[in-house]
């Protein structure tokens, strides 16, 4: 959406204080654990854009509690998967050798939208050490969260996903579907059925040098996801409420996930 038809299709300026009033409104509270998914273009025409949405969170969170967004980069994974662009096979080993290795304060994130890419460079937020699906934190609990990420498990056991589930987090979705919600990939890793692997790779500083590590980690799958999450606002309570021109909706990530567990055994 352009500018001109952020503004032609707003019905007033969004600010950060009008969205601290809708998500309090909205069940969030101070000394919460969310991760947030987010598309900023949906709320209408925002003063101040990203930086009011994550201004606005945190706010209403504060220092107690924890701010998670996932800032992955794709780009920085093994070359023969890639499909948005595919790249020619003749180029996989200089892609191998050449590319940056990655680095928590200066990669950049890829297709996880603007507000995700200007949280990581806030002051006091910090990132994960995964190359290709890295999180960011702000809060009283932004170390544990993104400390020790396996590689070999991205979104896995250890991961800031499992982070938020052990700190009994929440899951808030603002003018986006379940398609985005990350949290469902740890409900892959927990869930017993018929699973894939796939071998990896990603260049990392590793003792202090430039290194293309290959890893094997679990081949998720978000196509059923939209699915899952329709199912699950049907049978249980959620949270729906409105924010700037959009919906947002809140979830308990214990809950979602269980029920995920149980979904995907019974229906892959």
């Amino acid at each position: 959406m352009s500018k001109k038809e952020k503004v032609e299709n707003s019905d007033y300026p969004v600010t950060t204080k009008s969205l601290v009033n809708e998500l309090e409104k909205g069940g969030i509270n101070k000394g919460d654990t969310i991760i947030v998914h987010s598309s900023l273009s949906s709320l209408g025409w925002v003063c101040g854009g990203a930086v009011a949405l994550i201004n606005a969170l945190k706010r209403v969170i504060s220092k107690k509690g924890n701010l998670v967004m996932p800032t992955h980069c794709g780009d920085y994974s093994e070359p023969k998967y890639w499909g948005n662009p595919a790249v020619p096979e003749d180029w996989w080993k200089t892609i191998r050798e050449e590319m940056p290795a990655y680095h928590p304060e200066i990669t950049p994130t890829r297709d996880v939208g603007v507000v995700p890419e200007t949280f990581r460079k806030y002051p006091a937020t910090v990132r994960s050490d995964h190359p290709v699906n890295s999180f960011a934190a702000w809060g009283s609990d932004k170390e544990e969260i993104i400390k020790n990420h396996k590689i070999n498990s991205s979104l896995g056991e250890k991961s800031p996903l499992q982070k938020i589930y052990n700190l009994d987090g929440k899951i808030l979705l603002i003018g986006v579907n379940h398609d985005s919600n990350t949290s469902l990939h740890l409900a892959e890793y927990m869930a017993n059925y018929n699973k894939n692997y796939k071998k990896q790779g990603a260049p990392i500083i590793k003792n202090g040098k430039r290194t293309w590590v290959e890893y094997e980690d679990l081949e998720v799958n978000s196509d059923d996801f939209i699915d899952l999450g329709k199912e699950y606002e049907s049978e249980y309570d959620f949270i729906k409420f409105k924010i700037g021109h959009t919906k947002a909706k809140l979830f308990s990530q214990v809950k979602l996930i269980d029920y995920a567990v149980e979904w995907f055994e019974r229906n892959r």
